[in-house]
């Protein structure tokens, strides 16, 4: 099996939670592994659709989401290049509890779960590294609970700006995703949102055009609101 010219066992092998299995292990997966090519915008799976597996993505990104009762999107986490969602549903044998929808042209892999439950039979190292990996996911949901409780709307905003990054005056971010989008995943209103890279841009910290935000005082900014 491949994608385009390359192996999906090549690219599953390069995952953490791959990188130590065997070859011959290794094609058993990818044998249940199965392609899936989603265009910009359109469902990847639907809440209380059932979990039989998890997805990877080798390039795109997807939007995990829920609609409130009132009607409105609420954006749990955007996974990129590299990351993997659906494990821990999958171990529980429940349905999807949210949905997800490709944020851009994306290249899946799923693999299935029959396949999973036979090398963590085989290999109780595979177990630890499927636990580690839950176990992260974990970490980063409860940062999340913490951050919109203790932090404000300035400073989720700001660490989101200098999360993955280390940059210097005059250095420019381009925002990944959709201010909404994004504003939804800090648990703001897009208004919300909008005023605050407003308030910082009046402040003279960043300029704002588009999704690129340029960064004029990077010590400012990472004290403010604090």
């Amino acid at each position: 099996m491949s994608i385009g010219k390359i192996k999906v066992q090549d690219f599953l092998a390069r995952l953490p939670l791959f990188n130590d299995v065997d070859p011959e292990e290794l094609d058993h997966i990818a044998e249940s592994t199965t392609e899936l090519h989603v265009p910009r915008g359109q469902q990847i799976f639907r809440r209380g659709d059932p979990c039989v597996g998890f997805h990877t993505v080798v390039y795109g990104q997807v939007k995990l989401s829920f609609v409130s009762p009132g009607g409105s999107e609420k954006v749990v986490e955007i996974i990129g290049p590299g990351h993997s969602f659906g494990e821990a549903l999958m171990f529980m044998e429940k349905p999807y509890i949210v949905s997800a929808h490709a944020l851009a042209d994306s290249l899946l892999l799923h693999v299935a779960k029959s396949a999973v439950f036979d090398e963590l039979q085989r290999d109780p190292k595979f177990a630890r590294k499927m636990l580690a990996g839950l176990s992260r996911r974990l970490h980063g949901l409860i940062c999340d609970v913490e951050a919109y409780s203790l932090r404000s709307g300035a400073q989720r905003v700001i660490g989101y700006l200098l999360k993955e990054e280390t940059p210097a005056d005059g250095d420019q971010i381009r925002l990944e995703v959709s201010k909404n989008v994004l504003a939804s995943r800090l648990n703001l209103t897009p208004e919300h949102f909008s005023r605050i890279l407003h308030e910082l841009a009046n402040e003279g910290l960043i300029g704002v055009d588009g999704r690129n935000i340029t960064i004029f005082d990077i010590e400012r900014l990472r004290n403010y609101g604090g």
